[in-house]
């Protein structure tokens, strides 16, 4: 068995793949082959799509990698054969016929309310003065800036997206829980990982950690690349 040496980064709402560099940056510099999926958050189909398609340049295997919205995309593309493993970062876990609206509509008694505005021509922004401090508390204030001020539309037909078939009933999976995360509630997180059997990791950091700790991310990610063939031939075998 050998480790695999493909990683494959998805971003969430409101944000864009350049959140990734840090990560990326450790990665590369450990020999990892590293993608950046650009998705346009418009619709979950249309960002599947998109995700299959950086998995099909790809000759060898890969861990797909999820941040927020961007689990409910690996929960769907993860069942590309390219797909060795899954890695969730503060994201969603959907189920099959389950969104980010479905996860979203109960949340935990006493959870902050992330700071949405109500949908404009079908797109959804975050309140940008309440943005540091639901998104971005654990970044320094001007980076937490700058990220408020270039946020991406979110659609809203992406949140209504549900999950047809999640790759995390057929492929290993690793979730790294943001335990100061006030846009997903920490205990959200963690029912999420354990409900997908995954693997779990926790990290003190806003929904933002895959930007403010790049470090831990990448060792979660790294630690699914060491695992995923083995963990997947055992649990065939």
């Amino acid at each position: 068995m050998t480790d695999v040496r493909n990683v494959v980064l998805v971003h969430g709402g409101f944000v864009d793949g350049s959140g990734w560099q840090g990560v990326y940056d450790l990665l590369r510099a450990d020999g990892f082959n590293v993608s950046v999926v650009q998705n346009q958050t418009l619709s979950l189909d249309s960002d599947v799509e998109t995700t299959h398609n950086v998995l099909e340049l790809l000759d060898e295997p890969a861990i797909l990698v999820g941040h927020s919205y961007g689990g409910a995309v690996i929960s769907e593309a993860g069942c590309h054969e390219r797909v060795a493993g899954l890695v969730y970062i503060a994201a969603f876990a959907p189920d099959a016929g389950e969104s980010v609206n479905t996860l979203i509509a109960d949340p935990p008694p006493g959870a902050p309310v992330p700071p949405i505005l109500p949908p404009s021509d079908g797109f959804l922004f975050l309140d940008r003065d309440k943005f540091a401090a639901s998104f971005a508390a654990d970044l320094p204030a001007r980076q937490a800036e700058f990220m408020a001020d270039s946020q991406v539309p979110w659609g809203v037909e992406a949140l209504g997206g549900e999950v047809s078939e999640p790759a995390w009933r057929s492929k290993p999976s690793w979730y790294l829980v943001a335990s100061a995360d006030r846009m997903i509630p920490p205990q959200a997180q963690r029912a999420m990982a354990e409900r997908i059997g995954a693997t779990v990791v926790e990290a003190t950091g806003s929904h933002a950690i895959y930007v403010s700790q790049p470090q831990a991310v990448a060792e979660l990610i790294k630690q699914a690349a060491e695992r995923a063939v083995s963990e997947t031939a055992s649990a065939v075998g």
